[in-house]
């Protein structure tokens, strides 16, 4: 009941005080997000990769990115689960407190792109707790929830590949959240000029 009363004064770890003092200012870039999980339950599950890039003036910034696997050996070993997808990645790997902080220094205050977004955001928010931080406070939009409302279309969900479908979007045979980011940045682009968003 008095939850509020816990965290008057709270002492968050410094990156999250100092993510928490840049929105005094507006937001200059948008940051398309995806991530890879073990589940869609963000109490039990975890997140296995992140993939993100800047978007800045109508252009996907290649340069500004951030791409990792999370190293979740605990869970893998917890639920029996095979940690081949770890080791045999190429990308960057990085324990999870130290990719969340990263995460976070990389995004910011600017308004965070993804396709169903909000599950996204609950993934992160619930491995944020688990580092006595807060909720994230970004502004999000989602590309799905954006082509509904270009077409009209009220009663249906389109997944990624729909919709990269239909703006002829090519899909590669690598599967990554850094490759599903820049697709979701490509598809934005599109819905951004279509919606006049700015």
């Amino acid at each position: 009941m008095l939850d509020w009363l816990k965290n008057i004064n709270k002492d968050y770890p410094e990156f999250w005080k100092e993510y928490l003092t840049k929105f005094e200012t507006k937001p200059n870039k948008f940051v398309v997000l995806s991530t890879e999980t073990s589940g869609l339950n963000p109490n039990k599950d975890v997140i296995l990769s992140l993939g993100a890039f800047s978007v800045i003036d109508d252009s996907i910034v290649i340069k500004e990115n951030f791409e990792t696997v999370l190293l979740q050996y605990k869970y893998l070993q917890d639920n029996g689960l095979s940690n081949e997808f770890i080791i045999e990645s190429k990308m960057n790997k990085m324990p999870e407190p130290d990719a969340l902080e990263a995460l976070v220094n990389f995004i910011g205050n600017s308004i965070l792109v993804g396709h169903h977004i909000n599950f996204d955001i609950e993934m992160l928010n619930a491995a944020l707790e688990r580092l006595d931080c807060g909720r994230l406070k970004n502004e999000a939009l989602d590309v799905d929830v954006m082509y509904r409302k270009l077409t009209d279309i009220n009663d249906k969900q389109f997944s990624l590949d729909d919709l990269c479908e239909i703006y002829k979007i090519p899909k590669s045979d690598r599967n990554s959240s850094s490759e599903d980011a820049y697709r979701i940045g490509l598809l934005f682009l599109k819905l951004k000029s279509r919606l006049g968003i700015k």
